[in-house]
């Protein structure tokens, strides 16, 4: 690999000048940095990111952690982080999996967004105990070097179970998303609570925040039916899952088994019945935990954010 060393020997001048040269400094005339810059290209030069880093100390580039990127939910997500990290002169890398945990002690990363339950808490704190930058989307952690974006799943679950109990509801099973889940154990508790405090009928069954847990919930619910009943699936994955499921089947969804979902993702849109189904920004989720994390690498304040939801109502849950 071409060094500055061998620029500044073809060059005939010192390794500071064309290191100079190089990163654009009024040190060195217009004559000698096109004369360098020339031979650079010539050469085909490349920088050596690792070296320029360890000496700013910074890479201009932010990591999220994410368990998986299946679904429809993770595009606008990363878009919102994208977006608000470039107007910071920021790029984003999106990692999964244990390797890439590597990344923030290594110093490859400026400070990561973290939506991943592979990463246990005590790791998060070891890492911020070294000074290392964090935004957690999936829990609750108190250190000076960590601050939370956390989506309001407590309301969202609250509309959804208050929804059915409007339209007459007397019987509820509840879809859960991974037992790992932040998101999925958040809303199964307030679910729970809300079917408890209003004498609802529950039951739960667990999912895994996709569609074919949904399918199989699906078949499980009417393999068993005994009268119209409500769905709270925790995201809308699962909901469509059980649409899919539900239509090879003699159950009308809406009469027979009222559907509500979480997410509003783009597919509720054009489902028949409508999806009833809790809405949120994705786009400002990631937006806002990008935002927090510039300011944790700035070293300004960057209090704990909560992103708001809202009921879609739809035609999947009819009234009794």
């Amino acid at each position: 690999m071409v060094s500055i060393k061998d620029i500044a020997k073809k060059a005939g001048v010192s390794i500071s000048t064309v290191s100079y040269a190089l990163n654009g400094s009024q040190k060195v005339t217009q004559e000698t940095s096109a004369k360098i810059l020339a031979i650079a290209k010539e050469l085909n030069y490349i920088p050596n990111a690792a070296a320029r880093t360890l000496k700013k100390r910074e890479t201009k580039i932010a990591g999220v952690f994410l368990t998986n990127y299946s679904g429809a939910f993770y595009g606008e997500l990363q878009q919102g982080m994208l977006d608000q990290l470039s107007c910071h002169g920021y790029e984003l890398i999106v990692c999964s999996g244990k390797e890439s945990h590597r990344f923030l002690p290594e110093g490859m990363i400026d400070g990561a967004i973290i939506l991943d339950a592979n990463f246990s808490s005590e790791e998060l704190i070891s890492y911020a105990d070294r000074g290392h930058k964090l935004v957690v989307l999936d829990r609750e952690l108190e250190h000076d070097n960590i601050t939370q974006v956390l989506l309001d799943n407590k309301t969202g679950a609250k509309l959804a179970v208050d929804y059915a109990l409007d339209l007459g509801h007397k019987k509820l099973i509840i879809v859960t998303g991974p037992k790992d889940s932040f998101d999925s154990n958040q809303r199964l508790k307030q679910a729970v609570v809300t079917a408890q405090k209003n004498g609802l009928d529950y039951k739960v069954i667990n999912g895994d925040f996709n569609k074919p847990s949904g399918e199989k919930a699906a078949r499980e619910i009417a393999e068993s039916f005994s009268g119209p009943v409500a769905v709270f699936c925790l995201n809308d994955e699962m909901a469509i899952g059980m649409y899919n499921y539900l239509s090879k089947t003699e159950y009308r969804i809406g009469e027979h088994i009222h559907i509500i979902g979480f997410d509003n993702i783009e597919v509720a849109h054009y489902t028949h019945p409508r999806l009833a189904t809790i809405d949120y920004s994705k786009r400002e989720w990631g937006s806002a935990a990008a935002e927090q994390l510039i300011k944790l690498i700035r070293k300004e304040s960057a209090a704990a954010k909560k992103v708001g939801v809202t009921l879609v109502e739809g035609e999947s849950v009819g009234r009794l």
